[in-house]
């Protein structure tokens, strides 16, 4: 018989409207005990862009002021799916499983099921010295598939494409391969081209001199707030991209006008 763990599609863009419930509720879980002590309190892991999301509940429903870094133990979105099917965590908070990891899944016997509980934005970004504002979806998909290699082919000056990818089970890369290309095929990128985190990418395309041609990929929620406080200076000498004519903002993300809006996961046993 399969074992179902459940994968809640968790995405971040109305994180402050998760938060709030979560305050104005507590009072709530308080009176019916729905409430965890630290022992008690299910094994959560999360991706690096939900991870303040899962703190927070954490925060909540142990009633802790703070929380050290080994107590929460995040990995990341493939070690975290590991992590679940293999029965080494209860509950994930993270994107959509890649093609692998729901092979690992049937390998185990494992049925995963995905429940969207919050919006979120896949946006692409240039350095902020590039002249083009927006790109359509299909020629972002021509751009990754290697068809369209010159930014003077979209508007902007007469530089090569430097497309940056995410490595191979990753959440930003199995979002990019399941929202953006869908039945297209990705081109091979170099090696040098395939950047391990999402810190990475961006302090790349900032570079005035390594990043001018260059265009990358993230979550709306951690380009625009988790990255600001890593580095505001290099966060804000990048560029999102409008998509088909829509910014990526939290109204165009929470309404589904970005054409790249989806849902995180929030998985649980």
């Amino acid at each position: 018989m399969k074992k179902t763990l459940i994968v809640f599609f968790v995405l971040l863009v109305i994180l402050a409207s998760v938060l709030s419930y979560i305050y104005f509720t507590q009072d709530y879980f308080e009176r019916n005990s729905i409430m965890f002590s630290k022992e008690t309190y299910p094994r959560v892991d999360a991706s690096l862009a939900t991870q303040p999301l899962a703190t927070a509940f954490y925060k909540s429903f142990t009633n802790s002021a703070e929380v050290s870094e080994e107590e929460l133990n995040y990995t990341n979105t493939h070690p975290g799916y590991v992590k679940l099917i293999n029965g080494e965590a209860d509950l994930i908070i993270v994107t959509e499983p890649s093609e692998e990891e729901m092979a690992l899944a049937r390998e185990k016997n494992i049925e995963l099921e995905v429940i969207p509980v919050v919006k979120e934005g896949f946006v692409f970004y240039v350095n902020g010295q590039n002249p083009v504002d927006n790109l359509t979806l299909e020629q972002i998909q021509k751009i990754y598939t290697g068809e369209i290699k010159n930014w003077s082919e979209v508007g902007g000056q007469n530089e090569n494409i430097r497309a940056y990818q995410r490595p191979k089970n990753s959440g930003s890369q199995t979002g990019m391969l399941s929202l953006v290309m869908k039945d297209l095929k990705i081109a091979n990128p170099i090696t040098e081209d395939i950047i391990s985190t999402m810190e990475a990418i961006i302090n790349l395309v900032s570079d005035y001199d390594n990043g001018i041609n260059s265009i990358g990929y993230s979550y709306y929620y951690y380009a625009t707030t988790m990255f600001q406080d890593i580095d505001a200076n290099v966060a804000n000498r990048i560029k999102l991209l409008a998509v088909d004519g829509v910014k990526p903002t939290n109204e165009s993300i929470r309404n589904r006008q970005l054409p790249n809006s989806n849902s995180i996961l929030y998985c649980n046993s």
